[in-house]
């Protein structure tokens, strides 16, 4: 299913009955309307990021709801699609953090292939919906997995842009792993602490003080190894 680790670290929560019944609801739902992302896209951010890899975790809520916006990442968008509200103002906080320039797409593949999980809530979304599979199960899911990054004996840092995120989180071991938290990216809360956090070099800085290679938040331009 994942094609990485991730497969044995969550081969009991798979085998689980609410997981079996969550895959049949959504396969149900893409035969019966339009649901994004793609559904070879679903799991892509265990796919991309592996549970070993993984050293930054940037939590969102759920899909992008529009035409050709959702590719599996959270904050993320295909290249040649507008790049949405929330994560431009993502791109003006790092350059403000790191003085780097905003790359002319939405995709944020580099940053997931250098060990930074880009993981909503849930993992699915109706056209032109938003929260329309909130309750169906995703959250178990991926509270467990949360869950079995907190177990990890090499920290992580941990991402949480806005209350929701930040009540997901609230049950992970800050004495081990570092949470980083403000207000959400999104134009209605950007200016009430998002603006000015500067969570990427924070994010760095924990990196490198416990031994580890810091992010290279620079986006570029050209497509990344299997970006489209």
């Amino acid at each position: 299913m994942f094609n990485n680790d991730w497969d044995l670290i969550l081969r009991d929560e798979v085998d689980k009955p609410y997981f079996r019944s969550l895959m049949e609801r959504v396969n149900e739902a893409y035969e019966r309307s339009t649901v994004y992302p793609p559904k070879e896209d679903v799991f892509r951010a265990l796919q991309q990021t592996s549970y070993q890899s993984t050293k930054v975790v940037i939590l969102g809520q759920d899909p992008y709801h529009g035409p050709k916006q959702a590719q599996g990442l959270s904050f993320s968008v295909s290249r040649g699609v507008a790049i949405p509200p929330s994560l431009r103002n993502i791109y003006k906080e790092l350059a403000a953090d790191f003085g780097i320039p905003a790359p002319a797409h939405g995709s944020l593949l580099s940053w997931a292939h250098q060990g930074v999980l880009l993981l909503n809530a849930v993992l699915t979304v109706r056209k032109g919906e938003p929260n329309s599979h909130k309750g169906i199960g995703w959250e178990i899911f991926t509270d467990a997995v949360i869950s079995k990054l907190n177990e990890r004996e090499q920290p992580i840092v941990f991402i949480l842009w806005g209350s929701y995120a930040q009540k997901k989180g609230s049950f992970i071991d800050r004495s081990r792993h570092k949470v980083i938290e403000s207000s959400h990216p999104s134009p209605f809360a950007a200016h009430k602490g998002f603006f000015g956090s500067r969570p990427f070099s924070a994010a760095n800085a924990f990196l490198v003080q416990n031994g580890m290679d810091p992010v290279n938040w620079e986006i570029p331009n050209t497509p990344d190894n299997g970006d489209e």
